[in-house]
């Protein structure tokens, strides 16, 4: 799903980019809401995971592959604004150290893989938890249906894009026809992936997951005929280490960096949903190389590295490393802004004291 140069013109390009750019804007003042001292490391983690988990391709057709997204994801464990600052931090370090995603499409990426995923998979994620029994198996449940519609919603998105900014007179019926049809399978693989994540966090540390929070319904009284809430009961105190998400963090990037260094080299070599589509409707026709196309990590491999395994494996490696240091840091920035506005700016004795 990342669209290269060319593919869509210029002023589509720049309308896609000021609706990233608004989109961004928003969820970083949304994120402070999401985001707190255990959670902003957390998020870099989901945005490092996501990266690595982008790198392992999985066949879903003959001469086709597919990759996760991630929002459905990201939203559902860190919250609906951090999930689109999570794969916008993908998208522009895949962008410009990788290669990978056009730089004039980087608003079209943004739009289709981080705000369309996560907006679509979020708001179906809450409708089914509202309508399901309040447990955890039905978070893990909802996360399987929303992760594998948003992958065909943002299908739709690109080709209402390229109707509205196709470089190629190609026509729209047939554009939408192989892209959504190509990407419900890879969505298959998208809920796949997002509900075993979803549900190994959850079993682990219910309490790191946004979309699990307030599940417990109150317990209910009879009084007189009707029913009332109980008392709510004093919550145990909670050791230390165990509120302490380090765990979690180690045993997530020891996983993204395996799945980054080594099984992406057995990733399937197949053209993505895109490509496919793309090369089969002549959609590729006026496709520009990329700016950064000889940037020492292009391509997901290091530059004068000639083994493949090691290239690829060093490659994902940097890659999982500078994400999650470039993640942490964006939200590590966005908790100390909640926190510096939440303090009062004079809490001194002195001054609420009258003379």
């Amino acid at each position: 799903m990342h669209v290269p140069d060319g593919f869509i013109d210029a002023p589509t390009s720049v309308a896609t980019g000021v609706i990233a750019a608004g989109a961004v804007a928003v969820s970083l003042r949304g994120a402070r809401r999401e985001l707190d001292e255990r959670t902003a490391p957390l998020a870099g983690l989901v945005a490092a995971f996501v990266f690595a988990v982008q790198m392992l391709n999985f066949p879903v057709a003959a001469g086709t592959s597919g990759h996760l997204l991630g929002g459905a994801l990201a939203a559902i464990l860190v919250g609906p604004y951090t999930g689109v600052l999570c794969v916008s931090v993908v998208l522009l370090m895949q962008g410009i150290l990788f290669a990978d995603g056009g730089l004039t499409a980087l608003g079209v990426n943004i739009t289709n893989m981080a705000i369309v995923t996560t907006v679509v998979a979020y708001a179906l994620f809450r409708g089914l938890v509202k309508v399901l029994p309040r447990t955890r198996r039905t978070v893990t449940v909802a996360s399987f249906v929303a992760a594998l519609v948003s992958v065909p919603a943002s299908a739709l998105a690109f080709t209402a894009m390229y109707a509205v900014g196709g470089t190629t007179d190609v026509s729209i019926g047939k554009v939408a026809t192989a892209m959504v049809g190509v990407h419900v399978l890879i969505g298959l693989g998208e809920a796949v992936i997002t509900a075993l994540t979803v549900g190994a966090v959850i079993a682990v540390r219910p309490d790191l997951v946004y979309g699990a929070r307030g599940l417990t319904r109150r317990l209910k009284l009879r009084v007189h005929g009707e029913l009332v809430d109980a008392p709510a009961a004093e919550p145990e105190p909670v050791p230390v280490a165990a509120r302490s998400p380090r765990r979690v963090w180690i045993a997530g990037l020891v996983t993204s960096l395996v799945l980054a260094g080594f099984v992406s080299f057995y990733a399937s070599a197949d053209p993505d949903g895109l490509e496919k589509v793309a090369s089969d409707n002549g959609i590729d026709e006026k496709a520009e190389d990329h700016g950064l196309a000889d940037s020492p990590l292009a391509d997901y491999g290091v530059k004068d590295v000639d083994d493949a395994r090691l290239s690829g494996g060093l490659a994902g490696v940097i890659g999982v490393g500078l994400t999650v240091v470039a993640g942490t840091g964006v939200f590590w920035a966005v908790r100390r802004r909640r926190s510096d506005q939440a303090s009062p700016t004079d809490t001194s004795p002195a001054s609420t004291t009258s003379v």
